[in-house]
């Protein structure tokens, strides 16, 4: 059995948890690649932390781009992290010298995935990034080899288990978003500084990867819409549950017409709705599979060195190959078209003063814009504060909502900006 020798820039959570595994389940590992599965170089800025590996015979470099003086290293796991920066520069240089790579770098390759990805190509290597997109899910493999028959239309899902960890808490335990992010700050789900993960933009840079793999585009980050949970309400949480909602951090993108991050009610009967806490799930639409819905855990060391583990598997035997599916020039250029978007169903909330005539004067808007309301409530009478009056729409254009919204926002009885929230439900991803 030949020896595959690996490089591993990184030993943070998932890189020590990585090299662990490969040293202690070396054996199982190596059948099951073909190949001798050999650690023989690492990085990190620390040389005399512990990190639960033997380093017996394997070099450390604080540089990682010290890894590619060896010539013998077949392929480099990156797991620095960061759009660009040395983790950038160390892929570049190890495709253009024939070496493999292997990611957890969702940011990277949503940003420059496809340069590298024709690197790779050029140099008659892969770059694998199973890892990139919600850890112990096989979103990445799924879609690029159990449902590579299929013509894909829409790709959805809760794809960042941090907002999904806050979301749900403050529904089950009716917090608010500042004391339970304080809370998952401190049990480690969510960062110190949390903005990539609530505003959207870790979900954004998973939803782009994995659209580009689904629709076979060559995806601008650009051209998503993102929003995130910054804002979030427990009132809003309470009286969507009082509809018969639950809600979510959503990433949804049809092909041709939408991308977004944004948050979403969900009918509480729907699967997504059950999935709680730091979990994943990504569902996919197409013919002829229908639909296909992944649930999982997305993130942390054990989850996330697994998708690492299975690509370096595939890598090592052989079975690694285009990383979207085909070669990056087979892939078309993105056009949306926002004539493409469906009608969907809307949740308005309007904090208003409480006095005659208010109701009237927003039923009015309402009906000059063609809006038809759905469902109602209005709470009791308020001495002091506001009174909130909360309606969902039949289907209209987000168009349409969002001009209507402008114009009620100006009545001198508004107090605050109205809440809008998209509806989904399983008709809404067809």
């Amino acid at each position: 059995m030949s020896v595959f020798q690996i490089g591993i820039a990184g030993l943070g959570v998932v890189g020590a948890e990585t090299a662990r595994q490969i040293t202690t389940s070396y054996d199982m590992l190596s059948r099951r690649a073909g190949k001798k599965l050999k650690i023989i170089a690492v990085s990190a800025r620390d040389e005399g932390k512990e990190r639960g590996f033997s380093r017996d015979n394997i070099a450390f470099y604080k540089d990682p781009l010290k890894l590619l003086e060896h010539d013998d290293i077949d392929v480099i796991i990156e797991l620095i992290g960061g759009e660009g920066g040395i983790a950038l520069d160390l892929c570049q240089r190890a495709l253009e010298a024939g070496k493999h790579v292997i990611t957890a770098n969702k940011a990277m390759i949503a940003h420059h995935g496809f340069s590298l990805s024709e690197l790779a190509e050029e140099n008659n290597v892969t770059i694998q990034f199973e890892a990139a997109v919600a850890g112990g899910i096989p979103a990445i493999k799924i879609l690029r080899e159990g449902l590579a028959g299929n013509q894909i239309d829409t790709v959805s899902g809760i794809l960042n288990g941090t907002c999904n960890y806050i979301l749900s808490k403050m529904t089950s335990a009716k917090n608010t978003f500042e004391e339970v992010l304080e809370e998952a700050q401190k049990k480690g789900f969510a960062e110190a500084d949390p903005s990539v993960d609530i505003d959207g933009v870790d979900a954004a840079h998973k939803l782009a990867i994995l659209s580009a793999i689904a629709f076979k585009q060559q995806i601008k980050f650009s051209s998503l819409s993102v929003s995130g949970i910054r804002h979030v309400s427990d009132i809003d949480i309470n009286f969507a549950g009082k509809l018969g909602f639950c809600l979510k951090l959503l990433g949804i993108a049809k092909r041709d017409c939408s991308a977004e991050i944004t948050m979403a009610l969900i009918p509480s009967k729907e699967q997504l709705a059950s999935v709680n806490g730091a979990l994943n799930a990504v569902s996919y639409r197409g013919v002829p599979v229908e639909s296909s819905i992944c649930i999982g855990p997305g993130a942390g060391a054990g989850p996330t060195s697994s998708a690492v583990l299975a690509d370096l598997i595939d890598v090592a035997s052989g079975l690694a190959n285009f990383a979207y599916g085909c070669p990056v020039k087979a892939l078309s250029v993105q056009k949306l078209d926002e004539h493409n978007l469906p009608k969907q169903c809307f949740y308005l909330r309007i904090a208003v003063t409480d006095k005659p005539g208010v109701l009237s004067e927003i039923s009015a808007i309402l009906r000059d814009y063609k809006l038809s309301v759905a469902s109602m409530i209005q709470n009791g009478q308020s001495d002091n504060g506001p009174v909130f009056l909360v309606l969902t729409t039949h289907k209209c254009t987000k168009k349409t909502i969002e001009a209507a919204v402008s114009k009620i926002s100006l009545s001198e009885h508004v107090l605050d900006s109205p809440m809008l929230i998209p509806i989904y439900d399983s008709g809404s991803f067809g």
